[in-house]
């Protein structure tokens, strides 16, 4: 139909929708790219907030992100149920129907369908005025997205699932090539948390004769693989892991570890059955609070010093056994035992491990680690004062005496070593910090009294 101008005018001045033009910056046009923009720049909180409702399963029951987190393969996304397509159903589908509501629409409306009142309404409202509107549910989200539920990812980008703690299912990596390629990219990924949970995947799915070829020449997952074992108590394959072949110099190490992990095998299952009989009084008065199973050398030996310190040298639990057996220095042997027997207020135990004979029958006190560090370790025992001051006499260094006697309060030690060095300032010094009327005042007054003694000061 032929419109005169003025009617053509008359038109466009009367309609209820404004005409577009590319300088109105106040457009509702202008609104939904803006709007398109700020839903963009959300879409990793977005993101993150959809991943919420994702399952996340760890095999120690710990939070994902702990240092023994992993992912428990689901077969094929089997585990994925009918709502869960329904929900992805409404994640594909470009439009959703919505009835006509009396307040407008927040930007969440866009990408999600929901109203919430006080915020702009949309560009389908202004253009139409049937009773359903329609809606994009999500605008600016790509496809790829949606290939995390389909398992149609790469390898980086199921690594990078896996450092996120994604839900991600490995088992289309059914190859032995795919496997080892996955191991090496959770390698190259310098995550420890990412590498053991490709390594319980392989655990369950490779034979473990193949499974050792491989991680023979790849030692970090090695590594992790036997902190693994000894965090679930799989002995019987740490037992396994250990008869690898190794490097000569690592030899040695590995069939110490391999002996001491059978050592520790007997020991546990021994003194479980006494524990649970109570018929033994070290395990009735102290309890035992964790397992010795895969505890390291020093540790098996304080817990050997602890509950089976007078058991002869032939027993597998025996101190002197696995001081023998395992070369233990004396010194780390001496440190042991006495933090072991002082933690049990064993003062002769304490005694006869400082004390030695010579060839001609005399004692004589010896300490390989030095006798300051014994009184240290009996002060922090709660040692009675006598004890400490015997060993606070065996120190030999002067300095070092008087420090440990001052510190410690063994008054006896620094008013004789203050005597025996003729230093009466500092016997001077010393009287006014000890009690008034005290036995140690008075031997104090004794000595500086006496005129046997000839006082450098």
């Amino acid at each position: 139909m032929n419109r005169t101008k003025g009617d053509e005018e008359e038109y466009w001045n009367s309609s209820k929708f404004k005409a577009f033009t590319f300088d109105d910056e106040d457009d509702e046009l202008s609104q939904l790219k803006e709007s398109k923009r700020a839903v963009n720049s959300l879409r990793d909180f977005v993101d993150d907030d959809d991943d919420d409702d994702l399952e996340r399963v760890s095999w120690t029951g710990e939070p994902v992100g702990s240092i023994s987190w992993s992912i428990k393969e689901t077969a094929g996304s089997s585990g994925s149920t009918s709502e869960g397509r329904e929900q992805m159903k409404g994640r594909n589908s470009f439009y959703t129907q919505l009835p006509k509501p009396p307040s407008t629409y927040s930007l969440s409306s866009f990408f999600r369908g929901r109203t919430r009142p006080g915020s702009f309404q949309s560009l389908s409202d202004a253009l139409s005025d049937t009773p359903a509107k329609t809606y994009s549910p999500e605008l600016g989200r790509p496809k790829g997205e949606y290939r995390d539920y389909s398992n149609d990812w790469s390898l980086s980008d199921t690594v990078r699932r896996l450092r996120q703690g994604k839900v991600c299912s490995l088992e289309r990596f059914r190859s032995l090539q795919d496997k080892l390629q996955l191991l090496e990219e959770a390698i190259n990924m310098h995550d420890g948390n990412v590498i053991t949970a490709v390594l319980i995947f392989l655990k369950r799915t490779l034979s473990k004769e193949i499974l050792f070829r491989e991680l023979e020449v790849r030692q970090v997952a090695l590594r992790h693989l036997i902190h693994f074992l000894k965090e679930i108590g799989d002995q019987k394959l740490l037992l396994d892991l250990f008869s690898l072949p190794f490097s000569a110099e690592d030899s040695a190490h590995v069939q110490d570890q391999y002996t001491l992990l059978e050592r520790q095998i007997i020991i546990e299952a021994n003194d479980r059955h006494l524990e649970s009989s109570g018929q033994t009084e070290i395990f009735r008065k102290h309890p035992r609070k964790a397992s010795i199973l895969n505890m390291p050398l020093v540790t098996t030996l304080f817990y050997a010093c602890f509950y089976h310190y007078t058991e002869s040298e032939g027993t597998f639990s025996s101190p002197v056994n696995l001081k023998k057996t395992f070369k233990i220095p004396d010194r780390q042997y001496v440190l042991t035992a006495l933090a072991a027997r002082a933690k049990l207020r064993a003062w002769n135990d304490v005694d006869a491990l400082f004390t030695t004979k010579n060839w001609l029958g005399y004692t004589k006190k010896r300490a390989p680690i030095g006798f300051h560090r014994v009184v240290e370790i009996l002060h922090k025992n709660s040692a009675p004062v006598q004890i400490l001051q015997e060993y606070v006499n065996l120190v030999e260094d002067v300095d070092t005496k008087l420090n440990l006697a001052t510190k410690f309060k063994c008054h006896d030690v620094v008013i004789d070593t203050c005597r025996d060095l003729k230093d009466r300032q500092q016997l001077l010094a010393y009287r006014s910090k000890v009690d008034k009327g005290s036995a140690e005042e008075e031997k104090i007054d004794v000595i500086l009294s006496s005129s046997q003694i000839r006082w450098k000061n």
